[in-house]
């Protein structure tokens, strides 16, 4: 899950920065608002975090300009101001929801999950892949019936392969999509990671569905054997 903090209290970003990557998402951050809708029009998220108080532009306009343009990407608001009208006025100009800071973390996950609930209720649909399934909404797994913890990250990586069974990804597009701009180590990261979800959801069961192409890919089999 990918997700755009537009925010330029550089504290409180890096605190959302290392909160929202513990629980498994991508993180991108714009300290204006012009960065912001360059990074907003360049890449694909699954949620905006949106501070009202932006330089230049301000949060209501940035939101109102995406809307504008079609942009239909779920966006939280958030702002230092606690009043009735000023809710009304971001929910009017395109936001999903509105909180305010100083606001509980817990909360804002919650709420950010939900957003994209809403916004790709595609993902709540239980996937089959032999006696696998995966819950790409509830974000849980099973095998044989058993449920299976897995990490966020862990997690994330094998809701990719499951978009796409018997193709192959390779460890640069998995290291794209499930890693943040931010992450500075190599792709030997995403190795690491199958070879997790292979000791959790294969060994145990004696099965191979994740498998290893030449060249750096990984794909899932369709039939989960």
């Amino acid at each position: 899950m990918r997700v755009l903090v537009m925010d330029d209290d550089t504290r409180l970003v890096e605190l959302l920065q290392q909160g929202l990557r513990a629980e498994g998402f991508a993180v991108d951050a714009a300290s204006d608002s012009l960065d912001g809708l360059a990074k907003a029009a360049a890449d694909n998220y699954d949620v905006i975090i949106l501070d009202v108080m932006m330089p230049g532009l301000n949060g209501y306009k940035v939101c109102a300009h995406l809307r504008s343009i079609g942009d239909n990407t779920p966006i939280l608001m958030l702002t230092a101001k606690d009043g009735e009208y000023d809710e009304a006025e971001g929910l009017e100009t395109g936001a999903d929801d509105y909180l305010t800071k100083p606001f509980s973390f817990v909360v804002l996950t919650a709420r950010l999950h939900a957003l994209i609930r809403r916004a790709r209720p595609e993902r709540q649909v239980v996937q089959h892949f032999g006696d696998l399934e995966i819950d790409t909404g509830g974000r849980r797994c099973r095998r044989a019936g058993t449920d299976i913890a897995l990490t966020p990250r862990e997690f994330d990586v094998l809701a990719l392969l499951t978009a796409t069974p018997d193709i192959a990804i390779s460890k640069a597009a998995i290291l794209d999509r499930v890693w943040d701009s931010a992450y500075e180590g190599g792709p030997n990261i995403v190795e690491v990671h199958v070879s997790a979800l292979r000791r959790k959801i294969d060994r145990p069961f004696g099965r191979a569905s994740i498998e290893t192409v030449p060249g750096g890919a990984y794909r899932l089999r369709s039939d989960g054997a």
